[in-house]
């Protein structure tokens, strides 16, 4: 079979895919195996493949390749988020370039749009998660809006009101303008922000007298209902009883007391917003307060105070400081830097604002999910990320989970004409239960109006590793009984709470049991310069035009020699071109191999078994290292070890051994032990690098239709020597020192050379020792020749006659300033070993490297020394 001179890795990529997918080699349906199963995490359906999803995806990969060589029934579960916000956004946007407004349209107008939106950019990212070799069970791709997921939705949402778990009611909640919803407290990223600190002047009623208040949202004096003091601040005892009015807005609202407010901060004043501030609410509640709420949901000033009406708040907060300082009731304006918070989805500043919503009480859920973490059932790689967790679970508050949007899973509560409203799983039964409360049973359904709001999208997402395998509540569900919990779970840690934390508490909830048992999560991916990668930057590169330069394999390997679980990504072009190197490498060891003619006549050289006989433990050795890292999710590691062992072992060293004479035949022994190497290596690395495996596998030997190495299994160690190992370093150690010295003295390979041993020696590895040194005679001698250049491995001298290859001042130069140098050097351990100090207090372990130290010196100096004298004579 002709082996092209050159990987081409588009070619090779295109083909296995088609053919993996044609035998159906994703596919997984139970049966009596041990299931191997990974939810993926969904990406949003408007989303496209980013840097990010490459590692995370590539992660998965590896893991479900792995566990199927390992003989168990590997389900990878593809799938996309509907993602309310961002898909929203995008289709008013969309709408907005064709002159439409969604305010133009009923909303069933409106998601027919969002639909055809969904069924043209929905599958994008999939398919590009293709390219990347994502070994998914495509049959099973699921969508959080389809209908099986929205049936296990509606469901929930149906059982936990039930429960009692779930309330409505006015709360103070996070807004965002823009996007014109209401958010949860986990939406909110807050940002430092340089902004002003107005100290506004609120005259005393009756008097001549005012107060200064500081606020950092002067706009906001607009809803003030009333300024509040410490009861034990003495600057201000004056004040009790006292009424203030309102700067610009004229209103009378009431002094307060109450030792919420700082003393310290800003001028001991606190204007209260009740409908606009977290703690003024609570205030507000505390001391009756009238509750004026100056927004509309774009963010605008409503008319409710007859001031600045349909002007945006930033603007109002411009003009107002000019206001204020026109009609003297501004007392000076600091710079100031505080925090703000933003929305996660659209960037725009949140506002507190009071409003009718639906919440989820979480506080019981949460325990059991706490619980699993904290006693390692479910276990977080890496384990630093259990404080934050333990931090979330601890401090939950009840979830916000209805959204003011339009597309989403519609809150399924139905309002009664006369007041009240049921909650129910279809309309039908909406009407039952309406027509039960109302005990009007010529109640119709066009009576009945259902609530406006979406649920949360993460109400959809939390279920995920269960609703992908069926309706949630389905007691008889044989797929989920299988395939449920999931094995591992990987994931960022910026959606640990978001997404993680939901999962296990709904897994509890609705299974009694853990959704996965192992969270792997993965850092940021950032440039070389530790930045962030971001459009604006122009430093994240384009997954596929990656994948176009480097080969899917290069850049799989390119983000995986830098991704240590829980630690950020340093991505560096670098790294692909490493990985593509690394193909390469395998490619032409694989030609080299293949290229050789086979002598069935010939007898198998002494050098060559020894040489099979050394990576057939080697090859068992990286096997149970390998097998020992994926254990413990260093998967990084892993990739090195595995690839130290291709490029390092088999490359340089065992091919190298068993290589025949330039134009000379191979025995057959060694050449099917070296096919046989080939197969185990390709195994190893298939997990890590899909293409080019399945490429040299299939030519490894002639394969049946639909075999494929995908679905072989994974080597397993055989019993092997670390001692034999272990002296198999030693000889590379002194074959390394003999080029080193031809090298040094520019002595051509082809020219033999001899080798002299003054002290014990194994020789058992002398046949292959006199092959790669191309040596002529290996001997013990008592004194070394006297042009010798002679090194130590472990206290043995080996010594390389040099006859006439030697300049003997050159040589005597050198070999004095080696010496001197190693004088000074075991002066420096004889001081540290003569502090009694030191020897008392240091770990044994120290002393005694120290010990070695200066006995490996001592015996370099005798060397050197008798060297000097046989080149003086």
């Amino acid at each position: 079979m002709e082996i092209a001179s050159k990987y081409n890795p588009s070619e090779v990529e295109d083909k296995w895919y088609a053919y993996w997918m044609d035998n159906g080699l994703f596919k997984s349906k139970p049966d009596g195996r041990e299931p191997y199963t990974i939810v993926i995490p969904p990406p949003n359906v408007t989303g496209v493949l980013h840097m990010g999803h490459m590692l995370n995806n590539t992660i998965q990969d590896i893991l479900i390749r792995r566990a199927r060589m390992m003989g168990k029934n590997a389900c990878w579960v593809p799938g996309t988020d509907h993602a309310s916000i961002a898909t929203e956004a995008k289709v008013v946007n969309k709408l907005a370039s064709e002159g439409i407004k969604k305010t133009d349209l009923t909303r069933d107008e409106f998601l027919k749009h969002a639909w055809d939106w969904t069924h043209k950019h929905g599958g994008i990212i999939l398919e590009q998660l293709k390219k990347l070799g994502a070994s998914c069970d495509w049959d099973r791709t699921c969508f959080t809006m389809d209908e099986e997921r929205s049936e296990s939705v509606i469901d929930v949402f149906v059982d936990l009101y039930n429960k009692g778990k779930i309330y409505r009611g006015v709360r103070m909640v996070n807004w965002d303008p823009a996007a014109q919803t209401a958010l949860s407290d986990e939406e909110v990223i807050y940002k430092e922000v340089h902004s002003k600190l107005y100290y506004l002047r609120y005259k005393v009623e009756g008097d001549d007298k005012y107060i200064v208040v500081a606020t950092t949202r002067p706009e906001t004096i607009l809803g003030d209902t009333a300024v509040c003091i410490n009861p034990n601040d003495e600057r201000y005892t004056w004040l009790k009883g006292k009424k203030v009015i309102v700067p610009l807005v004229n209103r009378v609202i009431p002094i307060i007391e109450d030792d919420y407010v700082d003393i310290e901060f800003g001028t001991g004043c606190l204007k209260v917003t009740p409908a606009h501030d977290v703690n003024d609410y609570m205030l507000g509640e505390k001391f009756n307060l009238e509750t004026i709420d100056i927004f509309n949901d774009n963010g605008t000033i409503n008319d409710k105070v007859g001031m600045y009406v349909n002007m945006d708040r930033f603007d109002v907060r411009d003009q107002i400081e000019k206001d204020l300082i026109a009609a003297d009731l501004m007392e000076k304006v600091e710079a100031y830097t505080n925090k703000v918070g933003f929305s996660e989805r659209t960037n725009v500043v949140i506002e507190p604002k009071l409003s009718m919503q639906w919440f989820l009480k979480m506080e019981e859920l949460a325990a059991p999910a706490l619980k699993a973490v904290m006693e390692d059932n479910i276990v977080l790689h890496p384990a630093k990320f259990k404080n934050t967790y333990k931090y979330w679970l601890e401090n939950i508050k009840d979830w916000c989970i209805s959204r003011q949007l339009w597309w989403g899973h519609r809150i399924p509560a139905y309002y009664l004409p006369k007041g009240g409203y049921v909650v129910a799983t279809t309309e039908e039964e909406a009407l039952k239960l309406a027509r039960e409360k109302s005990q009007d049973p010529n109640l119709k359904l066009s009576d009945l109006r259902q609530d406006e709001d979406v649920l949360d999208t993460w109400f959809s997402s939390w279920l995920w590793p269960i609703s992908v395998f069926g309706n949630i509540l389905d007691k008889n569900n044989e797929e989920l009984k299988y395939y449920y919990p999931t094995s591992d779970l990987v994931t960022g840690p910026d959606i640990l709470f978001f997404w993680v934390a939901r999962m296990i508490i709904a897994g509890y909830e609705y299974k009694g049991e853990m959704p996965f048992k192992n969270v792997y999560l993965t850092g940021i991916v950032r440039d070389k310069l530790g930045r962030k990668m971001s459009k604006s930057l122009g430093n994240s590169p384009e997954p596929l035009e990656l994948i176009k330069n480097f080969g899917a394999d290069g850049v799989r390997m390119g983000m995986m020699l830098s991704a240590s679980a829980g630690n950020d990504i340093l991505f560096d072009e670098a790294l692909c071109e490493q990985g593509r190197n690394f193909n390469n490498k395998i490619w032409n060891a694989f030609r080299l191999v293949k290229g050789w003619n086979v002598d069935e006549t010939i007898a198998q050289p002494e050098s060559s078994a020894i040489a099979i006989k050394w990576f057939e433990g080697k090859l068992s050795q990286t096997i149970d290292e390998v097998n020992d890292l994926f254990e413990k999710y260093r998967i990084s590691e892993a990739l090195m070890t595995v690839y130290k062992l291709f490029w390092d072992e088999f490359s340089s060293w065992y091919l190298e051994m068993i290589k025949p004479a330039y134009q000379q035949p191979i025995d057959k022994a060694s050449y099917e032990a070296t096919l046989n190497f080939f197969d185990s290596l390709l195994r190893l690395l298939h997990p890590f690098m899909p293409f080019i495996t399945e490429e040299l596998w299939q030519l490894i030997t002639e394969r049946e239709l639909g075999q494929s190495i995908m679905v072989e299994q994974m080597p397993k160690a055989e019993a092997f020597s670390a001692d034999f190992l272990a002296s198999f370093e030693s000889v590379k150690e002194v074959i390394a020192n003999v080029r080193t010295i031809r090298l040094q003295k520019g002595i051509a390979n082809k020219e033999e050379l001899s080798l002299q041993i003054v002290g014990d020696h194994n020789a058992d590895f002398d046949s292959v020792i006199t092959k790669l040194c191309n040596l002529s005679s290996i001997e013990k001698v008592s004194e070394k020749d006297a042009t010798a250049a002679s090194f130590l491995v472990g206290t043995v001298e080996y010594a390389v006659p040099l006859g006439n290859n030697i300049d003997v001042e050159a040589e005597l130069a050198k070999l004095n300033d080696e010496l001197k140098y190693l004088k000074g050097f075991l002066k420096s351990v004889e001081s540290k070993l003569s502090n009694e100090r030191f020897v008392n207090n240091a770990p044994a372990a120290v002393v005694e490297t120290e010990r070695k130290k200066m006995n490996d010196a001592l015996s370099k100096i005798k060397s050197i020394e008798e060297n000097i004298q046989a080149l003086s004579k």
